[in-house]
């Protein structure tokens, strides 16, 4: 058998073929410091051979690599604890990130190159020289970027049932993303939220996990078909797994399911990112009955790594390992369960050099074993190789012109119009003329900030003129024509009764998590509820656009309003609420939430047995347009005296696509062991993606059967399994058996 040299051996050897330089001259904007040359390594070495296949690069660079290098592999730090700088090449640090609010100076896309660039010498400036990898939370948008396009938040591109419109927003995110330097985006989260008290609703795409099944397709925008393409940024999947299911809709909380029900209604989404190739996972700081995420070995190696086949890199939340002992900061006990759960890289904001220390000490003493290391080096390099990082390790600066852009913004206005959810529209109030005498009032009528939200410029966002946009306001105004007339006074003072309507636009002020969690109720400000009495009180129509991450407790106060509008969190092109109040475009959107009759319902989900405000799926629309509530028809096989019965229904719609979901019910009177349903689609369709179950397909034939873990159902009871296919929604005739 072949020994293999000692790694700090193999790594003195290639210092002194680095003797042997490649120069790379970064190129900046007139105006900025000159260009600067840096010294690679170099020397012919196999892991600096692009034309080498990724598994040989990787394998020959970790022969080369000290227990120090890849200590360092698996550190985050954030940018601004790196005090100095040059302690990500002293460390051989492997990434770098920016938290929420954390930016150069000035806020400004050249400024934010010219940081990474420079980060990125000092990183090259070790003898391997490997790359780092850059990480940040854009999670709307690049939105800790003055002047960068906002998008909607997840909950409104969930109304939208549009997984098009989402993968090309992934497409411009990372377009401004890749302009700025960073190659890692924190995004997208795939909670499924089913409790609209918690703080983080707004990320969720949908309460049902058909949605953000669907939405996945911004990975594919983020990162491209495959890695390493122009603009390719790597995408993360979180939070792993069930933070949208904790009790009471706590932040950070206890999800308390069955494992059935964990894998359900939380675990699909996360299936349909690895399906795509997503390329990191980040866990969640909740708990699983009691089990802190960060160090469920079981949830993260056995059925992410294992069942699920993930091939990327895992990574921890915010100091997230200071958590799995419950006390404050992280431990040598912290370290151990969190790496050996199988965490590959832990972001330790500030305290990089106590955790490099920690885990040098574990594995030397044996209680993280070295080929757990290995495993984690061996998914990051694959990554960062992959990108072609060691090829192209500075900004990509022909794209640092289109953060912002006036396609990106184009962009984001459809994504507003195609988000908006009409609830009520009584008497034909809307669509308003373009020659209305209109009244404006709400707090955020006229504030970016409000209806940009959480997670924009800071971390739990704010109110005011935070980034460049239009207000709702200004669509107003800029959609008013002719002999029409618009009035705005925030607190609906001045108003009477010649106006042709009045335009409320009230809701939720900024926050994200923890802050933004609403255990005490979900109603509506003292403010909001004395604008709309001036509002009432003029006698004219009343218009209620509500600005809000989620469903707010509104049933007392609906009957007074003349139409209502869920805006969401529209972020930074508030044209595009206007294109839909003046009827330029038709209403569309869906609720991805059910909307509760009041606070004391929540949790409240579909098919919980609660009668809500409004289900899930509901939207109307204007005139000639029917409603958009989704379909709802559904094929059930004649229920026989003994067996099961399978009930198909079209759950969602876009271009070229769609999302069904199949309820299998055991109608006998004894336990069923095992299930399958069959049917033939009529028009070719294809299967793309199946959770809940296995699949099979020859031509139109498609049989799903369960899975490992649900094929056992009780007298009376029902599984659920659901899809996504290409090619048009048809319902077909299923049999289940």
């Amino acid at each position: 058998m072949t020994r293999r040299p000692p790694r700090a051996l193999l790594a003195l050897a290639a210092a002194a073929l680095a003797t042997v330089s490649i120069t790379v001259t970064v190129t900046v904007a007139a105006g900025h410091p000159a260009p600067v040359t840096v010294t690679l390594p170099t020397g012919g070495l196999p892991y600096q051979d692009p034309s080498l296949p990724v598994a040989d690069r990787v394998n020959d660079l970790m022969s080369r690599m000290t227990l120090d290098d890849e200590i360092g592999q698996m550190t985050q730090a954030e940018r601004s604890a790196l005090n100095p700088q040059s302690d990500l090449a002293t460390y051989r640090l492997g990434s770098v990130l920016s938290g929420g609010g954390s930016a150069p100076s000035p806020n400004t896309a050249q400024s934010w190159a010219d940081m990474y660039d420079s980060f990125q010498r000092t990183a090259l400036s070790t003898p391997l020289g490997i790359p780092m990898i850059y990480g940040v939370d854009a999670v709307h948008g690049h939105n800790n970027v003055y002047g960068a396009t906002i998008f909607p938040h997840n909950i409104g591109l969930g109304a939208t049932r549009d997984a098009d419109l989402v993968q090309r927003i992934g497409r411009a995110t990372a377009e401004e993303v890749s302009g700025t330097g960073i190659d890692w985006d924190f995004a997208p989260c795939l909670c499924v939220a089913r409790d609209d008290r918690w703080g983080r609703t707004y990320e969720s795409f949908g309460e049902v996990p058909s949605i953000p099944s669907a939405m996945t397709s911004i990975i594919t925008g983020l990162q491209g078909t495959t890695l390493g393409g122009p603009a390719s940024v790597l995408a993360t999947a979180k939070h792993y797994v069930g933070d949208g299911g904790t009790t009471g809709g706590v932040n950070e909380g206890n999800t308390q399911l069955s494992e059935a029900d964990l894998r359900a209604i939380h675990l699909p989404p996360f299936k349909a990112a690895v399906d795509r190739g997503v390329g990191a996972v980040m866990i969640s700081y909740s708990s699983w009955n009691g089990v802190k995420m960060h160090g469920n070995h079981y949830l993260i190696t056995d059925v992410l790594k294992g069942e699920l086949g993930f091939s990327g890199f895992v990574v921890s939340d915010w100091a997230g390992i200071d958590q799995i002992d419950g006390q404050s900061g992280f431990s040598a006990a912290d370290v151990d369960a969190a790496v050996n759960a199988g965490i590959d890289m832990v972001m330790v904001p500030t305290d990089y050099k106590g955790f490099i220390n920690i885990l040098r000490a574990e594995v030397n003493n044996g209680h993280i074993a070295r080929s757990r290391i290995d495993d984690a080096n061996r998914r990051i390099l694959t990554k960062k190789f992959q990108l072609g990082l060691f090829e192209h390790p500075y900004t990509d600066r022909s794209y640092t012109a289109t953060v912002g852009s006036a396609d990106h913004r184009a962009l984001a206005r459809q994504a507003v119009r195609e988000s908006q959810v009409l609830l009520k529209n009584a008497g034909g109030v809307l669509p308003l003329a373009k020659s209305a005498k209109v009244f404006v009032a709400g707090k955020s009528a006229n504030d970016i900030g409000n209806q940009s939200g959480g997670w924009t410029i800071t971390w739990q966002g704010g109110s005011g003129n935070t980034t460049p946009g239009t207000t709702v306001l200004q669509g107003i105004r800029n959609a008013v024509a002719g002999s029409g007339s618009v009035t705005y006074d925030r607190n609906g003072s001045g108003i009477d009764g010649s106006y042709t309507a009045a335009v409320a636009v009230i809701g939720e002020t900024p926050y994200a998590e923890g802050q933004g969690d609403r255990p005490g109720g979900l109603g509506l400000d003292q403010e909001d509820l004395a604008t709309l009495t001036r509002l009432r009180a003029s006698g004219v129509p009343v218009v209620v656009v509500l600005v809000s991450g989620r469903p707010l407790d509104i049933a007392a106060q609906l009957p007074n309003w003349n139409a209502l509008i869920a805006a969401w969190l529209p972020g930074t092109e508030g044209n595009g609420v206007a294109d839909v109040l003046f009827g330029d475009y038709a209403p569309t959107g869906k609720l991805p939430m059910t909307w509760p009759r009041s606070t004391s319902q929540e949790p409240i989900n579909d098919g919980d047995g609660q009668t809500p405000l409004f289900p899930l799926g509901y939207g109307l629309t204007y005139p000639g347009g029917g409603t958009t509530t989704p379909p709802t028809t559904t094929t059930t096989t004649p229920p026989p005296s003994s067996g099961c019965t399978a009930d198909y229904t079209i759950t969602g719609t876009w271009q070229g696509g769609f999302q069904a979901e199949v309820k299998v019910t055991n109608r006998g009177s004894t336990p069923m062991g095992a299930w399958a349903v069959s049917w033939t689609w009529p028009s070719g369709q294809a299967v793309t993606n199946v959770w809940n179950g296995m699949y099979s397909q020859s031509g139109t034939a498609v049989t799903v059967r369960n899975a490992s873990w649900n094929g056992t159902v009780a007298p009376g009871a029902s599984v659920t399994f659901g899809l996504t296919g290409t090619g048009s929604a048809e319902i077909p005739i299923v049999t289940c058996s």
